[in-house]
């Protein structure tokens, strides 16, 4: 990072848009300073989108007279029950008629109270200073003054920028009262430091554990918001390693912790997989980053972000499956199978979306076994056609977790499996070039063979349509109408079934 003196801010700071609340607010005789989160990013040199500006008086005053003076260009919006303001300015077009715009948000200085059951505060108007003692942590309780007499001065009261430099995560006040007051900012504490790869204070952090159990008047919402943040971390582990050791992991995603567990038998231990689960994200996310490089238009962050949390959860299983066998050793068999049903369980609770990308993370753990148990044995044509029917269009982000999963400390079996999973990639382009889809769905489906039997959906119509779909996947049979059809005759005659017009 890099530290600025006041008129080196005042120079960061010389745009229109700062000048311009600055001179407004001297018209109406209010102090102004911008704060939080856009102050820190001025130091870490790092782009922000948020503008928040702290008013000593009245934010939403200020912001009308603001939004006055710049006329057509802006759009105010108030919030009187939150006592904030916010002004949306847009920019002039571009050549293709696009508008970039810059949101600024208004709020009074305000000092806080809280009653022990909620998060909600007591609002009273306050100071700068009242203002300032309010914020979650040093580093996010900086100010810089826009008023003309004093712009670009920083007011600095915790040494927010000392801890900037030295990489620290500290509240500003006593942090059992910061975080008993608001037990979301525990939660912002881990994410702040998972992003900017800082450390949290050591009181600051034994101040997590005392006031752990706070964290249960939360909404899950709030909670999600914030473990999505960590999970779109450059290094997402180290944030739930932070929240294992706080004691909040417990609370949150206490099927995850079941993971961090090591038992031995006969001299014989497994490996803790609370940390390779761990290992798995991060190597996803750097196997993220390649493909995005290397291909920009493939993925989003919010499909990312769902593969990640596909990474996180697909050892999830283990815990309930885990059986000693006295040839084997410890087993985990199933736990694939187990994990997928443990997702929509674990997403219900946690308030994360139950939908589509449900039920792509819980796909991505049912299948995530079937690729390495094709590399571990023969990469055979029929293994990867069913496998790339199962997976469909998420064959690629599937085969991407199986290489993420290999964390094996013996190089040479780690070695073997990376070469044999670029085997089954081959494979996959092959039957891609040939159109699978078309290739390997049979060409008589479920509406037919009900209307050939005079059958209502039932387990019958699915057991012929899976023996059709077993003959094309494994190629016993060609994928066309007549030796299909003669296949689910037979079929249907083993079953006691005869067609409805013979």
């Amino acid at each position: 990072m890099r530290l600025y003196s006041n008129s080196e801010l005042a120079r960061l700071l010389d745009k229109r848009i700062f000048h311009s609340i600055g001179e407004t607010a001297d018209a109406l005789g209010l102090e102004c300073y911008v704060v939080g989160g856009f102050v820190r990013d001025i130091f870490l040199q790092r782009r922000s989108k948020d503008i928040d500006v702290v008013v000593v008086g009245s934010g939403m005053e200020l912001a009308k007279a603001w939004k006055t003076s710049l006329g057509k260009n802006a759009r105010l919006a108030v919030y009187p029950n939150f006592g904030t303001a916010q002004v949306t300015v847009y920019g002039k077009p571009d050549d293709e008629g696009n508008r970039k715009t810059v949101e600024v948000e208004f709020v009074g200085a305000r000092k806080e109270s809280y009653n022990r059951n909620s998060r909600k505060p007591i609002v009273e108007n306050g100071t700068l200073e009242d203002d300032q003692n309010r914020r979650d942590f040093t580093i996010n309780a900086m100010a810089i003054c826009l008023n003309s007499a004093r712009f670009g001065n920083l007011v600095d009261p915790f040494n927010g920028l000392k801890d900037l430099e030295e990489g620290i995560i500290a509240t500003p006040l006593d942090p059992d009262i910061t975080f008993s007051d608001d037990p979301l900012r525990m939660m912002r504490c881990v994410r702040f430091a998972t992003q900017l790869n800082f450390q949290i204070e050591e009181t600051t952090f034994d101040a997590l554990s005392r006031n752990a159990e706070r964290l249960k008047i939360i909404s899950g919402e709030r909670i999600a918001d914030e473990l999505n943040k960590i999970m779109l971390s450059p290094k997402p582990s180290r944030g739930f390693v932070e929240l294992q050791r706080a004691g909040l992991l417990q609370l949150i995603m206490p099927e995850l912790v079941a993971l961090d567990c090591v038992e031995t038998q006969n001299n014989r231990a497994h490996k803790n997989n609370f940390y390779h689960t761990l290992e798995v994200l991060d190597n996803i996310v750097v196997r993220i980053e390649e493909r995005e490089r290397n291909n920009p238009d493939l993925a989003t962050d919010d499909h990312c972000l769902w593969l990640r949390w596909a990474a996180l959860l697909h050892d999830i299983g283990k815990p309930k499956s885990k059986r000693w066998d006295n040839l084997q050793g410890w087993t985990f068999h199933n736990h694939n199978y187990i994990g997928a049903k443990m997702v929509p369980q674990m997403f219900r609770r946690m308030k994360l979306p139950m939908d589509a990308k449900m039920r792509y993370v819980q796909k991505l753990v049912d299948l995530h076994m079937r690729p390495i148990v094709i590399a571990d044995e023969q990469v055979t044509d029929s293994a990867v056609r069913r496998l790339v029917n199962d997976a469909a269009d998420d064959i690629d982000d599937l085969m991407m977790l199986c290489e993420a999963d290999i964390t094996s400390k013996n190089s040479a079996r780690k070695a073997r499996f990376l070469e044999n999973f670029r085997m089954v990639r081959e494979k996959i382009a092959d039957l891609k070039e040939k159109d699978f889809k078309r290739l390997l769905q049979p060409v008589i489906d479920g509406n037919e063979i009900m209307q050939i039997f005079n059958l209502k959906p039932s387990r019958e119509v699915g057991t012929l349509k899976q023996t059709l779909k077993d003959a094309v996947l494994d190629n016993k049979v060609e994928n066309s109408r007549e030796p299909l059809m003669q296949l689910l005759l037979k079929k249907a005659k083993s079953m006691g079934l005869e067609p409805a017009n013979p």
